[in-house]
């Protein structure tokens, strides 16, 4: 059984080189009759490839802005406390002030 798996793997790298060099046959004949054809296919790929690295470079972009406007926020955040009065009751005040309201029972 184990044989035969192997002669099936084998034979069908055969079959898979032969499709490939029948291919790379055909590709070699068309760059010899048509060789435009194959600038344009060339052509094709590049703008396929700019395009897809445009689109990257906008989705950083994005992320960049997205992560610098966090950090503007955190730094807007950081410069807040450095107004306010300082002392130990601004302190409480300001402490207190992030501690939800206790929840009323009926």
């Amino acid at each position: 059984l184990h044989l035969g798996v192997d002669q099936c793997i084998q034979k069908f790298l055969d079959v898979a080189r032969q499709t490939e060099c029948f291919f790379l046959q055909k590709r070699l004949q068309l760059s010899v009759q048509k060789p435009e054809q194959v600038i344009k296919e060339d052509v094709s790929e590049l703008r396929n490839e700019l395009q897809r690295k445009e689109a990257l470079i906008q989705k950083h972009l994005g992320k960049l802005r997205h992560w610098q406007q966090v950090l503007e926020d955190i730094s807007v955040q950081h410069k807040k406390p450095a107004e306010m009065p300082q002392g130990p009751l601004a302190y409480l005040e300001q402490a207190s002030a992030n501690i939800p309201a206790p929840m009323k029972q009926t």
